[in-house]
C-alpha cells in the first residue's frame, strides 16, 4: 500500500497513533466507571466481546453478507450501525490513457539502458503515468476515478433514564454471524440482535425487553451529504441520492429502507424519524441498493425498485424464519473449518480488547490466534460472496465518504493479500468475485497495452476501481509497478491447482494467455546479460539510492516482475498443455522464460531486489516483493532451492519485523514456508498487539497492529492483514505447493497441542489433523477428485493413492 498522497515522517504518525491509543484506553477506562457489574463471557466460542459500548469504528463489530455491511457501537443511550453497501462507489468511467505514450517508450528504455534513472523517471512522469488526476482525491474531492463510501448510519436514540447500566455486555459470535448487546437497566434486561442475512438480503436488528412495555426509542437515518430521507409509509423511512462522478455529478444512485415493526406499543413517523413507544419487542429491517451496471454485483438498474423488493421479502417472514435462513447460509460456509489451539481457562474468558493488551504485555494466549483464524474467515464470509464485487481494502466497512486509499484494489499485494485464505481454508467459491474482476479488466486493459507499450493482450498496473481503471497510477514512484495483472492471473491458476477444475480452466485460460501476450510483448533485452526484462518497471513502492546519492524508483526488470513472469508463463504453457491448445505460443512463452532475468544473491547473502545491487533509502520498508517466489510463489523452497531460502531468510532479518499490519502478516506467510513456525507465531504476536502500544522503533516507518475490534491496522483500518494472517496460520498448519502436501510444516512450539479440520490442499484434497507435545497423532486425508499425492512429515514422504470420496488416515502410534 502506498503512503496517502504525501509522506509523512515516521515519528509524526506514530505520536498520532500512540495518542489515539491512549485517548482510546482513557475513554475505555471512563466509560467502564459509568457501568457496574461484569458480564460473563459468551457461552459460545468463537466469539469477540466486550464490557463497554464502541466509541469508534474500529471498536464496533462487523457484519455483512457480502453486500450489505453494519457496524454495530452497541451504545445504551444511542445505538450508531454504519451501514453499507459493497458497490457503493464515487466518480464513473473515464478515459485515463494518454493517447500518446507509447511514443515515448523508447526514450524511457534508452534512458534505463544506458543507467539514467533518474531521467527516465522524468520522463515517466510527464508522459507516461495515467491523464488526468488519477486515483489522487487530495487534489479535489469527486475526481472521476472514485472512492468506496459510507452509505450511511442507522441511529436508535433511547428513552432517557439515569439508571445505572448493570452487566453489559457486547459480542459477536462468529459460528453464527449475530452480534448481541445486553444489559440491565432500571429493572429490566435489554438485548439486541443483529445480522445482515445474504438469504434475505437485508440487515435484521431485533430488540426485546423481559418487561412489557420498556422499549421506546427513535430510529433515523442520516450520511453526511448527498442525502434525501423522507418517511417511507407508516412505519419506516427511504434515504436515497446521488453521489458525484467527477464530471457533471450525476454518478451513482442509491436507496436505503428502514422498516419498523413492533409487538405492542405505538409506532409512528414524525419529521423524518420513527418513534417507538412501550413495545415489548421491535423488529428493525434494513435494505438497500445501488443502480451500478458494472461487472459483478445485482446489476439492479433501479436501486429504490430493488430495496423495495427486498424490503418486501424480508417484511413477510417471522423472526425466527429470517434468523435460521441466515444461520443456514452463512454456516455453510464457516462451518467447513475447525481450529483448537491451547487456551488458558483464565486468559480466555477475558474481554478481547483485555486479550490484546495481554498479549502486547508478553502474555502468550494461542487461542486468541485461533479466534483471529476464524475471524478472517468470517470476514471472508462477510464481504465476499459469488456474484459480488471483490472484498476492497476495507472489505465492505467504511464509516466515512474519503475512505483511505479510496476503499479501492491495490494490485501490488493487497487485494492479492484479500484471498490468500480462499483457497486453503475452504471459501474456494469466495474467491469467485476477484475473479470476475480480473476477466472484466481484460478490455480495458487491452486498451493500455495498446496506448502505452503497443502490446498484445491486456495489462492492468497498481490500482483499479468499479469503473474498471488499468492505467498507470498518478506517479512515476509507485504507478510505474506493470505486473499487477501478472500477480492477479496467479489466483486464476492456483484456484485450477487446488480444484483441477478443467471447466473453469477454459474460462480461465483466455485471461491468462493475453496477460502472458503483454508481457511477451514488453520484454526487452538488458545489456550486461541480455537477461529479458520488463521495462520501465517498479519494485512496489519502493526506491533505490544512485551513486550520486539521489532516490529512484524507476527501473528494469526488479525482481518480483521477473518472478511474475516465469509463473505466469508457466501457468500459461501448462494450461495449454491441458486444454490441448496453442503449441506455437507455448513455445514462444518457453524460450522466453528461458531468458529471464533470475532471481540473484547480492555479496550480503541477500535476495537482490533489482538487477544491480543498489544501496536501499528504506532498509526495513513494508514491502518485500523481491521474495513473491517464496509466498505466494513456490519456486523458492528450503529442500529445492536451499541457497536461495538462505538468502530469503538474510533478506528478511535485514528488513525486521516490525511494519505496517498487512506487512507483519506477509512476512508470517514467509516464515512458514521457510518453516519457522516461532518466528511466524512471532509475527503473529506483533500482529496482535494494540496499534498504537509500542514506543518508537529507530528506521520503523509505520508500526501497525490490531484495533480493539481485531481489524488490522496498517494504520488506518486495512482489512487485507487479517486475510493474510489467516492464511499464514493456515500456512503453519499445512501446505501443498510444488506437488507436496506438508503437515505441520512450522508449527510453533506454543501450539504443542492442537487440532484442525477441514483445511484444503491442492489436488483436490481436505486435511484434518491432531497434535500432541509437537508431535503429530492423527491425520486424515479425504481425496475428493481421486488424485495421488505425496505426503510429508517431518522426515518422513510417502506416496499415497486415495480414491476419489475416500480417505487416508495416519495414526502416530501405526505409521512411525
Amino acid at each position: 500500500m502506498r503512503i496517502p498522497y504525501v509522506l509523512i515522517a515516521s515519528a509524526a504518525i506514530l505520536l498520532l497513533f500512540t495518542s489515539s491509543y491512549q485517548k482510546a484506553e482513557t475513554r475505555s477506562q471512563q466509560m467502564k466507571s459509568a457501568f457496574i457489574g461484569e458480564a460473563p463471557p459468551p457461552t459460545e466460542p468463537p466469539s469477540l466481546w466486550y464490557r463497554q459500548p464502541a466509541s469508534e469504528f474500529t471498536q464496533a463489530l462487523p457484519l455483512g453478507n457480502g453486500r450489505l455491511g453494519a457496524m454495530v457501537f452497541g451504545g445504551v443511550d444511542e445505538e450508531r450501525i454504519v451501514l453499507n453497501e459493497g458497490t457503493l462507489w464515487s466518480g464513473g468511467r473515464e478515459d485515463a490513457d494518454r493517447p500518446d505514450a507509447a511514443k515515448y517508450l523508447p526514450e524511457i528504455r534508452r534512458l534505463l539502458l544506458e543507467g539514467k534513472n533518474a531521467e527516465a523517471e522524468k520522463l515517466v512522469y510527464a508522459n507516461f503515468t495515467c491523464q488526468g488526476k488519477g486515483s489522487n482525491r487530495a487534489r479535489g474531492r469527486g475526481v472521476p476515478y472514485g472512492s468506496y463510501e459510507m452509505l450511511g448510519n442507522l441511529r436508535l436514540r433511547f428513552a432517557g433514564s439515569s439508571s445505572e447500566v448493570r452487566n453489559y455486555r457486547r459480542d459477536l459470535n462468529l459460528s453464527e454471524a449475530v452480534a448481541r448487546v445486553a444489559y440491565e437497566q432500571g429493572g429490566v434486561k435489554f438485548q439486541r440482535e443483529v445480522f445482515s442475512s445474504a438469504a434475505d438480503q437485508a440487515i435484521v436488528i431485533r430488540l426485546t425487553a423481559d418487561k412489557p412495555g420498556r422499549l421506546a426509542f427513535t430510529a433515523k437515518l442520516d450520511r453526511p451529504e448527498r442525502a434525501e430521507i423522507t418517511a417511507d409509509g407508516a412505519n419506516g423511512l427511504l434515504m436515497r441520492g446521488q453521489l458525484n462522478n467527477g464530471t457533471d455529478g450525476k454518478g451513482m444512485k442509491y436507496a436505503a429502507r428502514l422498516r419498523v415493526l413492533n409487538r405492542s406499543g405505538e409506532v409512528r413517523v414524525v419529521e423524518n424519524a420513527v418513534q417507538v413507544q412501550n413495545a415489548d419487542e421491535v423488529l428493525l429491517l434494513v435494505t438497500a441498493a445501488t443502480d451500478y451496471q458494472g461487472f459483478a454485483g445485482r446489476r439492479t438498474a433501479d436501486a429504490l425498485a430493488a430495496s423495495v423488493v427486498d424490503m418486501n421479502k424480508a417484511v413477510a417472514k417471522t423472526y425466527p424464519a429470517l434468523l435460521a435462513a441466515h444461520r443456514r447460509d452463512y454456516q455453510r460456509y464457516f462451518n467447513r473449518v475447525s481450529l483448537t489451539l491451547p487456551a488458558d481457562s483464565a486468559t480466555a474468558a477475558k474481554p478481547t480488547a483485555e486479550r490484546l493488551r495481554d498479549v502486547a504485555n508478553g502474555v502468550s494466549d494461542p487461542s486468541l490466534a485461533a479466534l483471529y483464524f476464524q475471524y478472517g474467515r468470517y470476514l471472508l464470509i462477510s464481504s465476499s460472496r459469488p456474484g459480488g464485487v471483490p472484498a476492497n481494502l476495507q472489505g465492505i466497512w467504511a464509516d466515512t465518504l474519503d475512505t483511505p486509499w479510496n476503499g479501492d484494489w491495490h494490485l501490488n499485494v493487497n487485494v492479492q493479500m484479500n484471498y490468500w485464505l480462499a483457497e486453503n481454508t475452504n471459501l474456494s467459491e469466495l474467491h469467485e468475485p476477484l475473479f470476475a474482476l480480473i476477466a472484466s479488466l481484460q478490455e480495458p486493459g487491452a486498451r493500455t497495452a495498446k496506448l502505452y507499450y503497443n502490446a498484445r493482450g491486456w495489462v492492468a498496473h497498481v490500482i483499479t476501481n468499479p469503473w474498471g481503471f488499468t492505467a498507470p497510477g498518478e506517479g512515476a514512484s509507485w504507478g510505474s509497478t506493470t505486473t499487477g495483472s501478472a500477480w492477479l492471473c496467479q489466483h486464476l491458476w492456483d484456484h485450477y491447482l487446488f480444484t483441477r477444475d478443467k471447466e473453469f480452466l477454459k474460462r480461465a485460460y483466455p485471461i491468462l494467455k493475453g496477460s502472458a501476450q503483454f508481457y511477451a510483448d514488453m520484454l526487452i533485452a538488458e545489456p550486461k546479460h541480455k537477461w529479458l526484462v520488463t521495462a520501465p518497471a517498479n519494485s512496489p513502492e519502493n526506491g533505490f539510492k544512485l551513486p550520486d546519492g539521489s532516490v529512484a524508483h524507476v527501473c528494469m526488470g526488479p525482481t518480483i516482475d521477473q518472478q511474475l513472469l516465469r509463473y505466469l508463463f508457466d501457468a500459461c504453457i501448462e494450461s495449454a498443455r491441458i486444454l490441448g491448445t496453442d503449441a506455437e505460443f507455448s513455445r514462444e512463452l518457453a524460450a522466453k522464460r528461458a531468458r529471464l532475468a533470475p532471481t540473484q544473491i547480492g555479496s550480503d547473502g541477500r535476495v537482490m531486489e533489482w538487477l544491480e545491487e543498489y544501496p536501499e533509502p528504506e532498509p526495513t520498508h513494508r514491502h518485500i516483493s523481491h521474495l513473491w517466489s517464496l509466498y505466494p510463489g513456490a519456486e523458492i523452497t528450503p529442500d529445492a532451492t536451499p541457497q536461495l531460502a538462505e538468502a530469503a531468510r538474510k533478506s528478511l532479518e535485514k528488513r525486521g519485523d516490525i511494519s505496517t499490519g498487512w506487512s507483519l502478516a506477509h512476512k508470517l506467510n514467509f516464515w512458514a514456508r521457510l518453516g519457522d513456525g516461532d518466528r511466524a507465531n512471532k509475527l503473529l504476536t506483533l500482529l496482535l498487539t494494540p496499534v498504537g502500544s509500542r514506543g518508537r522503533v529507530e528506521g520503523v516507518q509505520f508500526q501497525g497492529g490490531s484495533y480493539d475490534n481485531l481489524f488490522d491496522a496498517h494504520p488506518p483500518f486495512q482489512i487485507d492483514g487479517n486475510f493474510g494472517a489467516a492464511a499464514g496460520i493456515a500456512e503453519m498448519l499445512l501446505q501443498s505447493h510444488n506437488g507436496l502436501i506438508r503437515l505441520l510444516p512450522a508449527l510453533p512450539k506454543a501450539w504443542a497441542s492442537g487440532s484442525v479440520k477441514g483445511l484444503r490442499a491442492r489436488g483436490g484434497f481436505e486435511v484434518d489433523m491432531a497434535w500432541k507435545d509437537g508431535k503429530l497423532t492423527n491425520a486424515t486425508i479425504r481425496s475428493l477428485l481421486g488424485e495421488a499425492c505425496k505426503l510429508q512429515y517431518d522426515t518422513v514422504t510417502r506416496a499415497v493413492k486415495i480414491r476419489r470420496g475416500a480417505e487416508w488416515h495416519y495414526n502416530q502410534y501405526r505409521d512411525r
